[in-house]
């Protein structure tokens, strides 16, 4: 299969649909069909894949592409195939007689990429038989799996060196979302290719909304974001299976359309799962991160995590699979101080090395410093990649609510002196009682009841002073033992706010009620929509089932037919034939030809619905009269179906001819209408012109004809037999016309 006369604009176009490239891609592109090495660092959405699939159609040869997951091989080869473009994976899916008309067709050369694990790339002498293979290019996606330093290290990446020392003259391009500088200087190292250039997009997700919220009453708050984002699918991320299984219950109840999904459920049932939130069949998928990473679902509205990630690369990774289409999708974060206090203790038991723990400790010290930020998140989260931010995003809850700071001085010392007053033996739950002046049996059991600051901060509720103390553990005000059960210390810090009258800063807390609020109005705010708007939602919706229903005929997920970036792009253009359809961003050839006229029929039928509600862009409006036109409509029919009269569609059709288009105005009359109506012209001596008054003609016809036909027979009588009115005269027999004195 010969495709190297094409260049990576046809490809982009003919087989993806786009007219241009991403930032970098075009780039990244180049170097790869220039035979060199690489590594990629884009964020998902960002468009990785494209960067190996298009040099994969331009080059002579096979890619193969080593994957990590199953789930993430089928997904892309799917998507492939429906673009029209050969792929296929080896996995333990396949049967015996699968996988080997898989390796036919790559003996064949019928394959242009072939995605494999690495536990199969290196399995039997498969690396081997590939060398008799035209291998043009080795792609390593989810590459930050290589490195002992990345999120999620997999010990059998570790082999991916061999690729280099087996086939020295073929390019490796490397692919990650989220890696940090000493991850990229490892995985470079690990390939092989320690020289190559490192290709670094932004990290930026604008189409992101970033929103932290307080661990309290969290189920109640995800009920309310449910409320507020119907019908779109999500996923909610939890630390533990047994989280997982009791969220999904909850929202079960409650007549969520709504599943769980983790590591410990049985195989098939996560198959099904898995296969029933690709096909939309479920919205939400409640989930420990074993969900996600092989998911390649582009139209993820929003996700929440219902608990604190473990580190900034794996919250990154886990939001970035919301809104891979580039439109616009939500992200939650639920924060507690006891997330912080599980993490740490978790990593604290482990097995790990002292280097390692140490590692995690700091990587879950960033993802709480995002979490309590009270300046912009995008910025934190943007700068934690090595990549600065301009200004403020404005879309996330800071920017939408900017936080008020108080004087919390006070607040800290009457904290700090309970701390002082227990020897620094309590931990949180303990110092609220004492602050607030509780009569419970601990309290007095150990005399608390005693202590001058017993009581000092009753005029503050529980979950206010949940979160100022929170906020003095983050800003190194006070430490945390988690190896004493989780008790307070006071530090340096700490003895200058008690003794030196060191001032303390806190954000004022908010009700969550009030917070809830204020996000509503934002949203409702942002979410005022013009007629334009309105209508374009409907048929998006309309599209939208459309998809599903084709999906469900073909047995592939909704986002493969189209995703949801090209149906708004449709009903914003609202294509009428394939030449339009072929502009819509993510149609392609192979698309427009299996799908294109189910979706125009659609939008036709969406705008003949509602001529009212649809405003018709002046050069869209003489083309849909065409498109009708081409359908074999009579003029009154088009005008029926367009709301339109009968004199504006000839017009249209008048002007479009005029353009060059083929139209047969006579088969909208017949002759001897046109005859009759030529007769009467020449009796009442109006001449054969298009501009000529016609009010005579039409008092002397009174119903019979309408003013359309009479322009139509002297626009036929003149641009067709294209005759002066003499001339016309003449050849029926009438003596000349009287010269007026």
């Amino acid at each position: 299969m010969s495709l190297s006369l094409q260049t990576k604009e046809q490809v982009l176009k003919q087989y993806f649909g786009y007219d241009e490239f991403r930032p970098l891609q075009a780039e990244i592109i180049d170097n790869v069909l220039a035979g060199q090495d690489g590594l990629v660092l884009m964020p998902t959405g960002g468009g990785k894949s494209v960067c190996y699939q298009v040099p994969a159609m331009v080059l002579e040869g096979l890619t193969i592409v080593i994957s990590p997951l199953i789930a993430l091989m089928q997904d892309q080869v799917q998507a492939l195939l429906a673009n029209g473009i050969p792929a296929a994976f080896l996995n333990s899916t396949l049967s015996n007689s699968e996988q080997e008309s898989v390796i036919w067709k790559v003996k064949l050369g019928e394959l242009k990429l072939l995605y494999v694990s690495p536990e199969r790339l290196f399995a039997g002498s498969f690396l081997d038989w590939l060398k008799d293979q035209n291998v043009s290019l080795f792609a390593v996606d989810e590459s930050h799996c290589i490195s002992f330093w990345g999120h999620d290290f997999r010990p059998e990446y570790t082999q991916l060196h061999r690729i280099r020392e087996n086939f020295p003259q073929v390019p490796i391009i490397a692919l990650t979302a989220t890696a940090d500088k000493v991850t990229r200087k490892d995985i470079l190292h690990q390939l092989g290719i320690e020289e190559a250039p490192t290709f670094l997009a932004s990290f930026d997700r604008p189409n992101l909304s970033l929103t932290v919220l307080p661990g309290r009453k969290r189920l109640q708050q995800i009920e309310d974001f449910l409320n507020q984002h119907p019908n779109q699918p999500g996923i909610i991320y939890c630390s533990s299976r047994k989280s997982t299984e009791t969220v999904a219950a909850s929202l079960q109840k409650s007549g969520y359309n709504v599943k769980y999904y983790h590591a410990g459920c049985d195989a098939a049932y996560r198959t099904q799962t898995q296969a029933e939130f690709l096909k939309d069949d479920i919205q939400i998928i409640v989930a420990t991160v074993a969900f996600g990473m092989g998911i390649d679902k582009s139209n993820v509205r929003w996700v929440i995590h219902y608990n604190l990630p473990k580190n900034v690369e794996s919250f990154y990774q886990e939001i970035g699979r919301a809104g891979r289409d580039g439109l616009p999708a939500d992200t939650v974060l639920f924060y507690s101080y006891q997330d912080v206090a599980q993490q740490t203790e978790m990593i604290i038991k482990s097995e790990l090395s002292t280097e390692q723990k140490n590692l995690l400790k700091a990587k879950l010290d960033r993802m709480k410093q995002y979490a309590q930020a009270d300046i912009c998140r995008r910025r934190i989260l943007i700068s934690y990649f090595n990549e600065s931010v301009e200004k403020d995003c404005g879309n996330c809850d800071v920017c939408r609510n900017p936080r008020t700071l108080i004087d919390g001085t006070v607040i800290a010392q009457k904290a700090l002196s309970a701390i002082a007053r227990t020897d620094q033996k309590i931990a949180m739950g303990m110092l609220i009682d004492i602050l607030r002046g509780s009569h419970n049996q601990n309290i007095l059991r150990h005399g608390y009841d005693q202590l001058k600051t017993y009581g000092v901060g009753r005029d503050l509720r529980t979950e206010e002073w949940v979160e100022y103390i929170g906020q003095l553990l983050n800003s190194g005000v006070i430490d945390i033992a988690y190896d004493e059960g989780h008790a307070f210390k006071l530090n340096a810090v700490s003895h200058q706010v008690l003794r030196e009258g060191r001032s303390v800063s806190l954000v004022q807390f908010v009700p969550l009620e009030q917070r809830k609020m204020q996000e509503i109005e934002a949203e409702e705010k942002a979410a005022t929509k013009t007629k334009r708007e309105i209508v374009r939602d409907a048929l998006f919706e309309r599209l939208r089932t459309l998809r599903k229903q084709i999906a469900d005929s073909l047995g592939m997920p909704p986002f493969v037919v189209f995703s949801d970036a090209a149906l708004s792009d449709m009903a914003q253009k609202r294509p009428i034939n394939h030449a339009q359809f072929l502009q819509v961003s993510g149609v392609g050839e192979q698309k427009d030809r299996q799908f294109g006229e189910a979706f125009i029929n659609e939008i036709l039928a969406f705008i003949q619905e509602n001529p009212q509600a649809v405003r018709t862009e002046k050069g869209q409006t003489y083309a849909l009269t065409l498109e009708l036109y081409n359908r074999n409509l009579s003029v009154e029919e088009i005008a029926a179906q367009r709301s339109m009269a009968v004199s504006t569609i000839f017009s249209h059709l008048q002007k479009l001819k005029a353009e060059g288009e083929s139209i047969d105005l006579s088969k909208f009359i017949t002759e001897r209408t046109k005859e009759t109506i030529l007769d009467a012209a020449h009796q009442l001596k109006i001449p054969i012109a298009e501009n000529a008054p016609i009010g005579p003609l039409l008092e002397h016809f009174g119903d019979t004809y309408q003013g359309w036909q009479l322009r139509l027979a002297f626009l036929i009588a003149g641009e067709g037999v294209r005759m002066d009115v003499e001339a016309w005269r003449e050849e029926r027999g009438l003596p000349p016309r009287p010269v007026k004195e």
